[in-house]
């Protein structure tokens, strides 16, 4: 436990952006779940805004420093791929 003042608010703080950092991350993960799920059911018009909203949702985590720039272009760039692997076998 704390024992100063400003350990004590420092504390504080940790918790509210470990809460928010928790957040975030689940909600980027539960984005990148449903865009592989949109990917898996076959529909093209599903997986683009499914896509969409997973890749802005990634590149605000940048941003706010939840992700790390290289990790989000990485994860865009694997999505893509993804997307782009059903469109070429047809």
């Amino acid at each position: 436990m704390p024992n100063s003042v400003s350990a004590k608010k420092s504390l504080r703080q940790n918790l509210r952006r470990r809460a928010r950092n928790r957040m975030g991350r689940s909600t980027l993960r539960s984005q990148i779940k449903r865009l592989r799920v949109a990917v898996a059911g076959d529909d093209a018009t599903a997986t683009e805004a499914a896509f969409r909203v997973a890749v802005k949702s990634i590149d605000q985590a940048a941003s706010k420093g939840l992700l790390h720039k290289n990790t989000a272009a990485r994860t865009k760039s694997r999505l893509a791929k993804l997307i782009a692997k059903p469109a070429a076998a047809e």
